[in-house]
């Protein structure tokens, strides 16, 4: 009787570590826990352009709809950069246009009626009106944005709105430099309702460089709803930080379920703003405790000390330099080439120790690591000698090259005599 039970019992265990070990995979089994951002550009953005255009066919409606709203577009983007509504040509604006965002379209056999948004190319639109377009943007933040709904705190355990919304967001107009995950692969591991009250600096430290980024926010929805399929009512708060420091906070009611992803919307755009206000006031800032420990100096012989001096001294014959300190600079790279042409320009500096990317974003910003013999304002100004335009300060900089001068127009030649 004792060996059946024994035998049941050993089956019975075995079981249950199955089971946890299935349960353990499927945490992070299934695709469907976030959605990838849309747009992390800079383009210029205008939106809520209304348009109202009858045609012969819908398509062709459609079309002139389009036409039209690109024309209005440009009359508040050109007067919002100083340029007074500035007149230009269809051919033009298909040339500035990067994309028309549908917000709500009634299309009828002769006629259609819209509510868009039109994106323009930062960079053609600041070549043509003769500005600069270039922005002084924060450290990489990482987004944690967690969404509280009955009482439950989710991130990435289930796809949520809240995280829909920051995905839709368009950041480029932002000078916070957000990092949004996906919410693939580990991040419903790492990135959980309960990281956010965990302020261990050694595993925060491995999350944000895992993601490129120098710290965190933490912007925070709890969604009330006062009956099925009744109002509900959106508290919103912005926070940031390893520590959960809390910034602001505000409320917005809508009327029913429908209406939820607008409130998500508008509540990430002032979440935002918070976020911005907080940037310009000097209170959201890189936290100094999330910067990589020193590295323990080694106890030398005195001929391994001497071995260290020599290798240390400038190749050009300069003086000897302190130690090297890493820099974080963002620089854009719309391809692998640009990817290689911007470290070998970076390495070549002199003072200049390692280059090496650690977060890669083909077609839009990427991080690279710089350790470097000297003053980070000396690595700017080195940086600026070779051609490249500088924002931010200290251990934190972006680079990017400078817009090439426009062509001088064509010289009228004399009549013949």
């Amino acid at each position: 009787m004792d060996q059946p039970r024994s035998t049941a019992f050993r089956l019975a265990g075995a079981a249950a570590l199955l089971a946890a070990a299935g349960a353990g995979m499927a945490q992070i089994e299934g695709g469907d826990r976030g959605v990838a951002p849309i747009d992390s550009s800079g383009d210029f953005e205008v939106t809520g352009i209304v348009v109202d255009v009858a045609a012969k066919t819908p398509d062709a409606a459609r079309y002139g709809g389009w036409r039209v709203a690109q024309r209005k577009a440009w009359t508040q983007l050109s007067s919002r950069l100083g340029a007074g509504g500035a007149e230009v040509s269809d051919g033009t604006l298909d040339q500035l246009v990067s994309a028309i965002v549908v917000e709500r379209e009634q299309i009828g056999p002769t006629r259609y009626v819209a509510r868009l948004g039109v994106l323009f190319d930062r960079g053609r639109v600041g070549s043509l009106l003769g500005i600069a377009t270039g922005a002084t943007r924060s450290a990489p933040m990482l987004v944690i944005p967690v969404q509280y709904s009955g009482g439950v705190g989710q991130v990435f355990e289930a796809r949520t709105q809240w995280q829909q919304a920051w995905a839709r967001y368009r950041t480029g107009n932002s000078i916070i430099d957000y990092v949004r995950p996906a919410g693939t692969g580990a991040d419903p591991l790492v990135l959980s309702a309960g990281q956010v009250s965990r302020p261990g600096r050694r595993w925060w430290r491995a999350i944000i460089d895992q993601y490129g980024a120098s710290d965190v926010v933490i912007p925070v929805v709890r969604l009330y709803r006062q009956y099925p399929g009744g109002p509900i009512v959106g508290a919103f708060q912005a926070r940031w930080g390893p520590d959960n420091r809390y910034l602001g906070s505000f409320s917005l009611r809508v009327g029913g379920e429908a209406g939820l992803p607008q409130l998500l919307d508008a509540g990430v755009a002032r979440v935002d703003q918070l976020y911005q206000g907080a940037l310009r006031s000097g209170v959201l800032r890189a936290d100094p405790t999330l910067l990589p420990p020193p590295s323990p100096t080694p106890i030398s012989t005195p001929n391994a000390v001497l071995d260290t001096v020599i290798r240390s001294l400038p190749a050009d014959g300069s003086s000897l330099a302190g130690a090297a300190i890493a820099v974080n600079v963002q620089f854009e790279t719309p391809d692998a080439a640009a990817v290689a042409a911007t470290e070998a320009a970076v390495r070549g500096l002199v003072g200049v120790r390692s280059a090496t990317t650690t977060s890669l974003a083909l077609g839009g910003v990427s991080l690279m690591r710089v350790f470097y013999d000297g003053d980070p304002a000396g690595l700017a100004s080195s940086l600026a000698a070779r051609g490249f335009q500088i924002s931010g300060g200290g251990q934190s900089l972006r680079i990017g090259r400078a817009a090439p001068a426009p062509a001088p127009p064509p010289t009228a030649l004399p009549p013949p005599e």
